[in-house]
C-alpha cells in the first residue's frame, strides 16, 4: 500500500527508513548522518526541511536526487525506486553555476539540448520559461550582466526547462542579500503557483520555510531524525506582509522552540559523554 503525503493523498515522493553512514578513512570510523528518516510528499506540495547545521538536510536532498545512495532504506518516486539521477528530478543549488559563455536563453535551453532536442526547438521551448521567471528582454544577456537574484532565476528556469516531476532546491537564496532574498521568495511562490511542481526545499531560514511551504519538516541534530512535520495553515496566495501576522509568528516560535530545545538536550548529552570519556563522570 502506498504511503500518504501531508494532505492524505498518495505520495509523489516517499522516503522509507532512510539511514546514511559515511566511512572516514583517516580514523576508520563511521559517521551516522541520517537515522531512520521517513517522509511522504504529495504531488504539488511545497515542503521545506529545516534543522541545525549538519543535521543531514543536504545529504537527504542528494539522496533524493540520486547523487548518493543511502546506507539502507528506500526512496520512491511515483512508487518507483530512485537509484540514480534522472530527468524526473531537477536540482537547484545555492550557486547558480551558469555557463559564462552562454546567454540566458542558451543556459536555460542547455538541458534540453543535452536530451537531444535540436537547438532551435530547445530555444523556443526555453523562451516561455525565461518569461515565467521574469527575465523577458534578457534572453541575450550573459551571466556577468545579471545580478545574483537574476542569475538564480536563470538557474530555476533551467531546472524547469526539462520539465521535472519534482524540484529539489538546496538553499537557493542563501548567497543573496536580505532584500533580494525576500523578493525572490515571493517570486518563487509566483512561479510555483503557475508551474505547480512538487518542491522539496532546504533552508536554514525558518521564516523562509514557513512563508513558502505547505509543510515544514524539522530535523534533529546529527544523526538527522524527524522531529516534527508541521502543516502551515496560512492562506494562499501569500504576500510578504504575512510574515508580520500573529499566526506566522506563532509558527516561527513553535519551530524555533523545537530546534532550540533539541539542540540544548543534544549539547548536554554531548557534554556528559565527553566527561565520561575523560573519566570525570563515574558510571552507575
Amino acid at each position: 500500500m502506498a504511503a500518504e503525503g501531508g494532505g492524505g493523498v498518495t505520495a509523489k515522493l516517499e522516503a522509507i527508513d532512510i539511514r546514511m553512514e559515511y566511512y572516514q578513512p583517516r580514523t576508520a570510523a563511521r559517521l551516522l548522518a541520517i537515522e531512520r528518516l521517513d517522509l511522504a510528499i504529495a504531488e504539488g506540495e511545497f515542503v521545506s526541511i529545516v534543522g541545525p547545521s549538519g543535521c543531514g538536510k543536504t545529504t537527504f536532498l542528494k539522496i533524493v536526487d540520486g547523487l548518493i545512495q543511502p546506507t539502507s532504506g528506500h526512496l520512491l518516486l511515483d512508487g518507483r525506486p530512485i537509484s540514480r539521477p534522472g530527468r524526473d528530478r531537477g536540482m537547484v543549488f545555492q550557486d547558480a553555476s551558469l555557463f559564462p559563455w552562454y546567454t540566458v536563453l542558451r543556459n536555460v535551453s542547455y538541458g534540453l539540448e543535452c536530451q537531444g532536442v535540436p537547438r532551435r526547438e530547445a530555444a523556443e521551448r526555453a523562451r516561455p520559461l525565461v518569461e515565467l521567471v521574469g527575465l523577458r528582454g534578457f534572453e541575450q544577456h550573459f551571466p556577468y550582466e545579471l545580478s545574483g537574484g537574476m542569475q538564480q532565476r536563470v538557474n530555476l528556469a533551467r531546472a524547469l526547462a526539462v520539465d521535472p516531476q519534482i524540484l529539489l532546491m538546496d538553499e537557493p537564496f542563501a548567497a543573496l542579500d536580505a532584500q533580494t532574498r525576500e523578493f525572490m521568495q515571493a517570486e518563487l511562490l509566483r512561479i510555483w503557483q503557475q508551474a505547480r511542481k512538487t518542491v522539496l526545499f532546504i533552508t536554514h531560514q525558518i521564516n523562509e520555510a514557513i512563508y513558502l511551504s505547505d509543510r515544514v519538516v524539522v530535523m534533529s541534530a546529527r544523526p538527522g531524525r524527524l522531529l516534527a512535520d508541521i502543516r502551515i495553515e496560512l492562506p494562499r496566495p501569500r504576500a510578504l506582509a504575512v510574515k508580520r501576522s500573529p499566526p506566522f509568528l506563532s509558527y516561527e516560535d513553535e519551530i524555533w522552540g523545537l530546534i532550540e530545545a533539541h539542540v540544548e538536550r543534544s549539547m548536554a548529552t554531548d557534554q556528559v559523554a565527553s566527561a565520561r570519556r575523560a573519566g570525570r563522570v563515574l558510571e552507575a
